[in-house]
């Protein structure tokens, strides 16, 4: 390039608000160029970050395939991001434009890999405080590390030195921070040796070199060809050194973002110094070119009354607070109707759940499908929970949206399918994980497509409801020769989970020494090994399947990458490891090529910035959100950072704020907010509240709350057609011969209490089942205590033994094996049954002198002629006691609360006196027909002095003769065919635990909503 004398007056220009940016500067580009394409090629744009070079790309396509273009051939001027920190990547400039020079700049270091190195100094850290010191786990480091990143960055960014930590934390200051700069001392030593070490340098402070760089270079050389740094308000200072070379270049320009006019000169002086302020960047800007914003006009464009009138009002509203006494004034010198005017293409919608704000935007995007064939719409937010939520409500009218965010590559299928090997690995294939990825659409096992999920089908259903096998592939085997020998598993269960069980253990061999500690190169290979073997079908390998797409090349990358940055770190434990993968995995974007509507998008403020389409809404008009809250610096606070010479948190405020001016210059603009996130109030964002107040000052406050039908249609989206209806109380009448022909005394109570049940578990054959890896409970505990005082009774049937505490604790442990291996359970459960077995020893001295026989879990039947079809009862005791006259005591042992007085005498509870009038007809085995002349509920729950005796009061005949009468009755009623089983006829008397409450629909007819049967 020929040398051209630099400009004594920088020339800058501004695109201002109501158009879109990268549409104008590409309209702005051709016509300097005459159109002539060999004259653009020859151009040099300096852009923010590589997603506005993207968007510019895509505004010279548009501008390429004009009616007035089609057919003619385009070039590109050359893009280049000159680094954006809270962008994606850290943009710089290519090699080819810095030329040879450029080659002596060492490379920027990778971003995993400076994040591991980090995190190893982390770790390190409190080992230099002392052997006391408390550890810290990998991913909680390698967190830390990316803050400390950021730290490094911003110093650099802001061409700061470490050595400035020297007397930074005041005496008044927490100790914590002496601390926290210490370490930061520590880093100052030994990251520079570290970088020399792996050749490198931090990308902040080689982008800072190379924009250096290429400033000096065009400073001596200037060139003649055009150079346009765009979109940038310079909060960058190597990159506002190189705008102010470029605006001085004989071809030079600076295109500014919407350079807001409105504001006085006594205003502007305010907005100056206020770092909240969205045009305080550029003014700084224009006091670091030494200019005026008289001396930068306006490009030549055509803007819409409406939209200029509408820069007014928002310019007006974001005012300094110290100057928003003028508000009085500007609204006096503003029309209503011209206000009015301007704010009819805005709306404002308040939502009350996240929920809804996410379907009324995907009904405002459908809707504007439909009304506008040829346009574009938008969403721009911050809040990627809400994009993710948008997205996925556009999906049920089969809409894919662009996103330009992406999605985490720990939320694709390749992806999650490593994260779940992994945490399925580190709990030793514990049923929930283990049933998560079986279930993956990646699983295979070298099997046919299908066949893997039949399997975890019956895995899930026959195997793993209840507690946890022993944990490993060997566990499950055990668990399948139990169930077989149990009979508890069917015959084609048991041969599909014996004959898919090696495939998993040969596909996962990689994991055999998966516990313990390995180092995270050793654990990652083998995870890779094992994820290929598991991807693999009976016809493609799994490297095919695992590796393919966009999410499998950045999966690729990603390992790549690892296992090189991975090196030097020590063992970590199976558990942390997982946690890492997840950690970084979330933290990896993968952005799909094709197959996204054309004409609706997802973007950033940034993005919505440089573009405008038809409709554009902001969501998330939260204070928190919009703007963010200033995120908690772990390693400088305030006055420090401030001491420093870093930015405060509100310069990303004001940002963020220039961002909201820009867009709300959209020709459409809909803003929504949720009233409510996560279940707690929100406050409207502060921008909003100001362009509340001012319209209010305006007289026009209502010109933000037209009517939100999209938010009427959300709610009304997902009710049924027509108007709600309570349903009836479910009441079958499945007919006399369906009527169960056998059944317990407990479930005779059940029958009492809640008949729909036993229509659902007798006649409908529906078995609740067991939860997943289900932790034991009050019905497992009382298993095991009648189990033990059973075998305690067998042992000892007559005389207590000397030893007779020492004798049944020992039985316990016996009874409770199944859970010794959890020894938070057992620690819960031994002091109780400790105390269970003092106070039930104290009853047996006083009672064994008057027995002459003692019986436990006894089984009886009885066949009752008294109706048609024929019935038989079943019933299985506790414990009977036949005393020296030959009388009978029931005893019913109770781990939880037993039944209360008018539940017997209802009948509502009639297991005790049921058992009674068989035990007076001999229905026993072992047991002659005698009358019975106790029952009682023996409360055995472990606490106070560890049981209570519950007696049934009354005539136990008459109690007895009752309850059978009772159930001959309730028989005859339900041996009619039009009998209805209704669900809860009295709730009084309700069933304490149901296993068919879901099914009855309670909450859909209870609280009088419903009729009765």
């Amino acid at each position: 390039m020929s040398k051209a004398p630099l400009r004594k007056k920088p020339n800058v220009l501004s695109i201002p608000t109501g158009i879109s940016f990268a549409e104008a500067l590409a309209a702005e580009l051709l016509r300097v160029a005459d159109h002539d394409p060999l004259k653009l090629a020859e151009m040099i744009v300096l852009l923010p970050n590589r997603r506005a070079c993207r968007t510019l790309q895509e505004a010279f396509l548009r501008a390429a395939i004009s009616p007035e273009r089609i057919g003619g051939a385009s070039l590109l001027p050359r893009l280049m991001p000159i680094g954006d920190l809270d962008g994606d990547d850290l943009a710089v400039l290519s090699g080819a434009v810095l030329g040879a020079a450029s080659a002596a700049i060492p490379p920027a270091i990778g971003e995993l890999k400076r994040r591991m190195l980090l995190a190893r100094l982390i770790m390190a850290a409190p080992r230099r405080a002392g052997p006391s010191s408390e550890s810290i786990r990998l991913d909680q480091a390698v967190q830390l590390a990316q803050e400390l990143a950021r730290l490094l960055d911003q110093v650099e960014t802001e061409r700061k030195d470490f050595a400035a930590l020297d007397g930074l934390v005041p005496d008044n200051l927490a100790q914590h921070w002496q601390l926290t700069v210490n370490f930061l001392d520590i880093l100052r030593r030994a990251w520079p040796g570290i970088l020399a070490d792996e050749g490198a340098i931090d990308p902040a402070e080689r982008r800072n070199q190379l924009l250096d760089l290429q400033a000096r270079i065009w400073t001596a050389a200037p060139p003649k060809t055009p150079i346009i740094a765009a979109g940038s308000t310079g909060s960058i200072p190597a990159a506002a050194d190189l705008m102010a070379v470029v605006a001085r270049l004989p071809a030079g320009t600076i295109y500014l973002p919407g350079l807001d006019r409105a504001p006085r000169d006594a205003d502007w002086t305010a907005i100056e110094a206020d770092p909240t302020h969205p045009q305080h960047g550029l003014a700084l800007l224009l006091q670091r070119l030494e200019l005026k914003r008289d001396d930068v006009p306006d490009i030549s464009t055509d803007i819409a009354a409406d939209q200029k009138a509408r820069a007014r009002i928002v310019s007006a509203a974001l005012l300094p607070a110290e100057r928003s006494d003028r508000w009085n004034d500007l609204a006096d010198g503003m029309d209503s109707q011209d206000v009015a005017s301007a704010m009819r293409a805005v709306r404002r919608i308040d939502c009350q759940t996240e929920q809804e704000e996410a379907l009324t935007i995907a009904i405002a995007l459908r809707g504007f499908l439909a009304e506008q064939p040829d346009g574009t719409a938008a969403l721009a937010t911050p809040d990627r929970r809400l994009a993710r939520r948008v997205a996925a409500q556009l999906r049920r009218w089969r809409i894919e949206i662009d996103d330009s965010a992406g999605q985490e590559l720990s939320q694709t299928a390749p992806g999650s399918f490593l994260l779940l090997l992994a945490e399925a690995a580190a709990s030793d294939w514990a049923p929930v994980p283990l049933l998560g990825l079986l279930k993956h659409p990646l699983a295979a096992a070298g099997q046919p497509l299908g066949q893997l999920r039949r399997f975890a089908r019956h895995l899930d259903h026959d195997l793993l409801r209840g507690p946890r096998p022993a944990p490993g592939w060997d566990g499950l085997a055990q668990a399948i020769e139990l169930r077989q020998a149990r009979k508890e598993l069917r015959a084609a269960a048991a041969r599909i989970l014996t004959a898919g069980l090696p495939d998993l253990r040969f596909a996962t061999a990689s994991l055999a020494k998966w516990g313990g500690k390995l180092p995270p190169v050793a654990r990652l290979h083998a995870l890779i090994v094992a994820a290929e073997a598991l991807a693999a079908t009976d016809t493609e390998s799994g490297r095919e399947r695992l590796w393919r797409g966009e999410a499998g090349e950045a999966l690729a990358d990603f390992t790549h990458d690892a296992l090189a940055s991975f090196a030097g770190i020590g063992p970590v434990a199976a558990v942390d490891f997982s946690a890492l993968l997840m950690e970084l995995l979330s933290g990896v974007a993968v952005r799909p090529r094709f197959g996204k509507h054309p004409r609706l998008y997802i973007w950033g403020p940034l993005e919505a910035r440089l573009q405008q389409p038809d409709l554009l809404i902001l969501g998330g008009m939260n204070e928190g959100t919009w703007p963010a809250e200033s995120a908690i610096d772990p390693w400088l606070n305030r006055p420090m950072r401030k001491g420093f010479g870093l930015p405060l948190p509100e310069r990303k405020i004001g940002l963020a704020a220039h961002d909201f001016q820009q867009a709300m210059g959209a020709k459409r603009v809909l803003l929504t907010r949720a009233a409510r996130a996560e279940g707690a109030p929100t406050v409207p964002s502060r921008w909003l509240l100001r362009l509340d107040a001012f319209l209010k000052c305006c007289g026009d406050e209502m010109a933000l709350k037209t009517p939100p039908h999209e938010r009427n249609w959300a709610r009304q989206l997902d009710l049924p057609v027509g108007p709600a209806t309570p349903c009836a109380r479910p009441a079958p009448r499945p007919g006399a011969a369906h009527r169960p022909a056998r059944m317990s005394v407990t479930q005779i109570e059940l029958w009492r209490r809640n008949p729909y049940a036993i229509y659902a578990r007798h006649i409908l054959d529906l078995q609740a089942l067991d939860e997943l890896d289900q932790d034991p409970g009050a019905a497992d505990l009382g298993s095991a205590v009648h189990d033990a005082l059973h075998d305690f009774v067998t042992k000892f049937p007559r005389e207590l033994p000397p030893s007779a505490l020492a004798e049944l604790t020992a039985i316990g442990e016996e009874a409770f094996q199944d859970w010794l291996d959890r020894p938070n359970v057992w620690a819960f459960w031994q002091p109780r049954f400790r105390r269970i077995a003092a106070w039930w020893l104290a009853q047996e001295e006083e009672r064994r002198p008057a027995l002459a026989q003692i019986s436990t879990e006894l089984r009886g039947e009885w066949a009752m002629n008294e109706v048609s079809p024929a019935f038989t009862l079943t019933a299985r005791a506790d414990r009977i006691d036949r005393f020296r006259d030959g009388s009978l005591a029931i005893l019913d042992y109770k781990t939880g609360a037993p039944p209360k007085d008018d539940e017997v005498a209802l009948g509502f509870a009639p297991q005790l006196t049921l058992e009674a009038a068989m035990a007076e007809r001999g229905a026993f085995t072992g047991i002659a027909a005698a009358p019975v002349t106790e029952l009682a509920h023996w409360r055995l729950s472990g606490s106070g002095e560890g049981g209570e005796e519950k007696p049934i009061k009354g005539d136990l005949a008459d109690l007895a003769r009752a309850a059978y009468d009772g159930l001959v009755h309730l028989l005859a009623h339900y041996s009619a065919d039009n009998a209805a089983y209704p669900a809860s006829p009295d709730p009084l008397f309700a069933p304490r635990y149901d296993d068919y409450t879901h099914l009855a629909r309670n909450a859909e007819w209870s609280s009088d909503l419903g009729s009765e049967p």
